[in-house]
């Protein structure tokens, strides 16, 4: 009977030990796809999750901060710069950016592209994707800020995650919200002034001490000059 149970519980082990290393190996191929996956779509990740390493806030600083895994914006005007590595340092160009973004009521952000760093005051270089669903602001959410504007009925709702996709190619620019276009917009050649097309860095806006947003999941494709 002694004999038998050490017989029997070798095989246990022995068949416990081989379902290990299957699964380990199962799990492995399926991390090596996924890496794949990645590299072959062209999604590169601008934000860790956990620190706002790469990035830069001008003035109030301390409107920015980090918590369960998202970019809490709450507080004074102030605006967050990407200077990661990814474009040397944020010298985009032609690009796919997406990020998911919640806003609480009344909340009114943005995002810049195409713009560069500057300590104080609204950015004067590049665009701005407005973020808005029931800020008295009329321009919602899809608005190419006083360009291209969506007035008055934003394309998502207050309090529920919704995903932002800005695309920029050649002088045409696109904004999906949730899959969806929303806004279209061709700059013409003579457009004047600094609130153009150029190449540049992503901001995040905090706008007023009024106005919670959340930002994850921030993520940039480059494309062809």
């Amino acid at each position: 009977m002694k004999h038998f149970c050490l017989s029997f519980f070798r095989k246990v082990s022995f068949f416990a030990l081989i379902t290990t290393f299957a699964t380990s190996a199962l799990m492995a191929a399926n991390d090596h796809k996924w890496e794949e996956k990645n590299e072959d779509d062209g999604w590169i990740s601008l934000w860790d999750g956990e620190t706002l390493d790469g990035w830069r806030a001008s003035e109030n600083r301390d409107s920015f901060s980090v918590e369960d895994g998202k970019i809490v914006v709450d507080g004074p005007r102030s605006h967050l710069f990407y200077e990661g590595p990814v474009a040397n340092g944020g010298d985009f160009l032609n690009f796919e950016f997406k990020a998911e973004v919640y806003t609480y009521p009344q909340a009114n952000s943005g995002i810049f592209f195409h713009t560069r760093y500057q300590e104080e005051g609204w950015p004067q270089y590049g665009y701005e994707a407005q973020v808005n669903a029931t800020h008295s602001d009329r321009r919602k959410t899809g608005s190419l800020y006083a360009v291209a504007d969506v007035m008055d009925n934003a394309p998502h709702e207050d309090n529920e995650w919704f995903e932002y996709h800005i695309i920029v190619d050649g002088k045409d620019i696109t904004f999906k919200i949730d899959g969806e276009v929303v806004n279209e917009f061709t700059e013409p050649d003579d457009r004047e002034g600094t609130i153009k097309l150029s190449r540049g860095t992503i901001a995040l806006q905090a706008h007023d001490p009024n106005s919670r947003i959340y930002y994850r999941n921030i993520q940039v494709r480059l494309l062809p000059d």
